[in-house]
């Protein structure tokens, strides 16, 4: 069996993720592909689609999401992603157990002797007049039924696990900052969600652990599980493990991929890229080794914006006034240091945030 090493992955990582080459796609598709972008900073996936996409504008995601194209939801993770409306509809209903019990494993005692049926239709009863709500406008219509839970642990169960919703523009939008106002998936996109096939096998599942492998592979089963939250879909990598190719990483576990994805050469160059915070390509899987060094590991998960040099996390970034500043984690090279000024100089002008100077601190 074929084994891959940590640069060979890192490789087909970068290609799966529009990171090596930029892509002419469109924005939906581009989504779609990505299997959505985490999203609960507002602004970081136009970043992330900056740094994927040829001559992105900003006005193109603003038009997927008045378009009702691409939706803000809760799903992976029970984490707000950037999706498309197609995928919102299609795997909400996979993800439903699973989001239920986050916000009970998280919240058990708050919610405990709560009836989760009952809870829900009284939800779904008081946004059936199609009025878009803030968390805290739906709990009031509700507190006196259910007057125990405190009103952040109540809102949080309906608008992230019971009722699927979508958050409705100006949230979302370019440089715009605005509430979260609720809506019912159904309602805002006008179609009703997919019930679960009963066949065999878990399709939907199938079809996820496929376009995770389009976008992430070659992956263990452990990452699309810690992509997805969910309880790494057994049945569906049983149902279509012949249609699959399998690898082996330098630790031996298996790695899972779809016959005819991109696997580059490992020695294929790779450009400076800037990611937004909690980008995918770093969070979408267990193992992130391929993409950052474990004493960097904490960065993913802290909300820092990261910089790739030859494929790798070697960098932070921040914007602060007039400055965009890049702090280095390791030393670099010259050439590496002039590549990274110029992605940052290209980043700057997108951002059009009055950014004068591009400062490159001293590595650590």
């Amino acid at each position: 069996m074929t084994v891959l090493d940590t640069r060979a992955l890192n490789r087909a990582t970068l290609a799966r993720q529009h990171l090596l080459t930029r892509s002419d796609t469109s924005v939906p598709q581009a989504v779609a592909h990505l299997c959505g972008l985490q999203a609960q900073e507002p602004q970081e996936p136009f970043i992330g689609l900056w740094s994927r996409l040829s001559d992105f504008k900003p006005e193109q995601l603003d038009d997927a999401l008045t378009g009702r194209t691409v939706v803000r939801t809760h799903l992976m993770r029970r984490t707000v992603h950037l999706v498309t409306s197609d995928d919102a509809l299609a795997w909400r209903a996979r993800h439903d157990t699973m989001l239920r019990q986050r916000v009970l494993g998280t919240y058990p005692r708050e919610l405990a002797g709560i009836d989760l049926d009952e809870l829900a239709t009284a939800g779904r009863c008081v946004m059936a007049d199609q009025r878009p709500r803030t968390m805290r406008e739906l709990v009031q219509a509700l507190e006196d039924r259910w007057p125990g839970p405190p009103r952040r642990v109540l809102g949080e169960l309906l608008v992230a696990a019971l009722i699927p919703m979508a958050q409705l523009p100006p949230r979302g939008l370019w440089q715009q900052s605005a509430g979260v106002r609720n809506l019912p998936l159904a309602t805002w996109l006008e179609r009703d969600i997919d019930p679960l096939p009963a066949a065999h096998g878990d399709p939907v599942g199938r079809q996820l652990l496929r376009r995770y492998l389009a976008a992430y592979g070659p992956a263990a089963s452990a990452d699309l599980r810690a992509w997805c939250g969910l309880a790494g879909l057994p049945a569906a990598v049983k149902a279509a493990r012949d249609e699959l190719v399998v690898f082996r990483d330098e630790r031996g576990r298996e790695l899972l991929d779809l016959p005819d994805a991109p696997r580059p050469h490992p020695d294929t160059p790779a450009p400076v890229r800037f990611l937004p915070a909690f980008d995918n390509a770093v969070l979408g899987y267990h193992d992130r080794g391929r993409v950052i060094d474990a004493p960097h590991l904490g960065l993913s998960v802290a909300g820092h914006r990261l910089v790739l040099v030859d494929g790798r996390v070697t960098a932070t970034w921040t914007v602060r006034g007039n400055h965009l500043r890049v702090s280095p984690l390791r030393p670099l090279t010259a050439p590496e240091r002039e590549a990274v000024r110029a992605e940052a100089q290209d980043l700057s002008a997108f951002l059009d945030a009055d950014i004068e100077h591009v400062r490159l601190d001293t590595e650590n």
